[in-house]
């Protein structure tokens, strides 16, 4: 069996961009950890529940690293680094560009996107490969990604049902609200054909 901790990042700076000439992406690629943020993901990953880890992952987003350097620092252990793991791409240079009814055309219709952005099955997609990879190589292992909200939720599909709440369930069974917090941690069990048997979510009273 390999055990897989998908975790959300923690809570990042909010930042004035008006005069940063960065593209949107970017922008969102280097957005950091609030202190709040900091102390969310010392706080959540000083549990018991991750230690002994083998190997910690994280999307090239400063904000999954960031998160991610608690459980490397807590298992004296190296951060690798898969951009696969990354968010959603939007694909735009400003948010107004975007129909306002975005977010419901893209959960209801797997291939829409804007046209330079990614769609929710291009999303899982390349989730999906990059975890496959992760299990090849850490096949019987302890092992714990940092990646985003809208891109797990996208590879849950993979093997879960989502109603319009965004409620998950596995095999019939409710395991997640549907409510993304900081640090948001998810317990993946695989067994030795790469085949998902359990998934459980869990939190800390202190996680905001």
């Amino acid at each position: 069996m390999t055990t897989v901790y998908l975790i959300r990042h923690s809570k990042p700076l909010k930042v004035n961009n008006d005069f940063n000439k960065d593209s949107l992406q970017l922008r969102n690629e280097k957005e950091v950890l609030s202190v709040e943020g900091e102390e969310i993901a010392q706080k959540h990953f000083a549990h018991d529940e991750f230690r002994d880890i083998d190997f910690v992952f994280s999307s090239n987003y400063v904000r999954a690293i960031a998160t991610a350097k608690y459980l490397a620092a807590y298992n004296n252990t190296n951060i690798n680094i898969v951009s696969e793991f990354g968010e959603r791409k939007f694909g735009i240079q400003k948010w107004e560009e975007l129909p306002k009814d975005f977010e419901q055309q893209q959960n209801e219709d797997e291939m829409f996107k804007m046209p330079l952005g990614e769609s929710q099955r291009e999303v899982r997609e390349r989730m999906e490969n990059a975890l496959e990879q992760v299990l090849t190589t850490c096949e019987g292992k302890k092992v714990a990604i940092v990646s985003h909200a809208t891109a797990l939720s996208y590879l849950f599909k993979k093997w879960c049902e989502m109603n319009y709440s965004a409620e998950c369930y596995f095999r019939g069974q409710p395991f997640f609200d549907g409510v993304w917090n900081y640090c948001e941690t998810f317990q993946l069990t695989f067994d030795n054909q790469k085949n998902l048997v359990d998934i459980k979510n869990i939190r800390y009273s202190n996680n905001p």
